[in-house]
């Protein structure tokens, strides 16, 4: 932080690197996470590089304001989200809660980037409004819990709560009009449909990560119970590491979103092409180091 409380500017954050012995150690014990731990925290700082760009830089084309915070909003909590998963992670423990963390930040970069693909004042809006319809039900049926009482006066809880839903609308740039009446955001299938993933993307990160969220037996079973030598589910310890495809499906969502934020505020192509090059560098390293790890996954097998 400077003196004045804001934030330094940010430079481009370097990629890690790694010797011939850092990758030889990796093969011989078969784990790879402390090559793909660092990698990840890399993808955060470089998240948290593009919230950090200034909406009056000379390459930054003209955008309402509000939908520039909307997607610096995304951005910072996804790099927010993933430092703390390396915060929670670095000693290889909590992967219940990093699994937990991962579909949060999964629905938020799926958001970031379609909002930056369909490129409309109609999205922004119905995301933003999307946020605040609970908060106008629960107004109205205070509201009416007063009325109800004919005269006789508003709870000091209410009336705090309904300052902060006046403060926080207000905060929104939209009327309470404006947000009862905007269309329904779709949800995170019809979003990865428009943006070209196919429906397994979806099971597989959004519906599968919602076991985590959830606490649904499968997610129980995996974290939160293991077996005795007597065959009797007890709780389980805090020794749960994080998956090393975790780290690899997250960082990669992460730099998606990297490129259709770029693209939505770069008015300079020199400056797209060079910021896209950059990550795509990057996909291709996380990419071969997938390899390493899997294998050719995708190869057809005989049964």
């Amino acid at each position: 932080m400077g003196k004045d409380g804001m934030r330094e500017p940010f430079e481009v954050p370097q990629p890690p690197k790694f010797t011939a012995d850092d990758l030889r150690r990796c093969r011989e014990s078969g784990d790879y996470r402390p090559i793909l731990f660092e990698w990840y925290k890399f993808v955060a700082g470089f998240c948290e590089f593009l919230a950090s760009i200034s909406q009056d830089s000379l390459a930054v084309r003209e955008i309402e304001p509000l939908h520039y915070y909307a997607l610096v909003g995304l951005l910072n909590r996804c790099s927010r989200l993933m430092l703390a998963n390396v915060a929670l992670s670095h000693e290889g423990r909590f992967g219940e809660t990093t699994a937990l963390i991962d579909r949060c930040i999964f629905e938020s970069c799926v958001k970031a980037t379609w909002l930056c693909h369909r490129n409309s004042a109609d999205s922004f809006i119905r995301f933003i409004a999307d946020g605040f319809k609970t908060d106008i039900e629960m107004k109205r049926e205070i509201e009416a819990n007063i009325a109800a009482r004919e005269g006789q006066g508003t709870q000091k809880i209410e009336r705090r709560m309904l300052l902060s839903f006046g403060q926080q609308i207000a905060f929104s740039g939209l009327t309470e009009t404006q947000i009862s009446n905007a269309k329904k955001l779709p949800d995170i299938a019809a979003m990865l449909e428009d943006l070209g993933y196919d429906r397994l993307w979806y099971i597989a990160n959004q519906k599968m990560g919602s076991h985590h969220v959830h606490g649904t037996w499968a997610s129980l079973r995996l974290y939160y119970l293991e077996e005795n030598e007597e065959g009797i589910l007890r709780p389980r310890g805090h020794d749960c590491p994080t998956h090393v495809e975790q780290y690899i499906v997250v960082a990669s969502m992460v730099l998606d979103m990297g490129k259709a934020f770029i693209n939505f505020i770069f008015d300079s192509q020199d400056a797209v092409v060079q910021m896209e090059s950059f990550i795509e560098a990057i996909e291709n390293k996380i990419k071969r180091l997938r390899r390493e790890v899997f294998g050719d996954d995708f190869n057809l097998v005989d049964d």
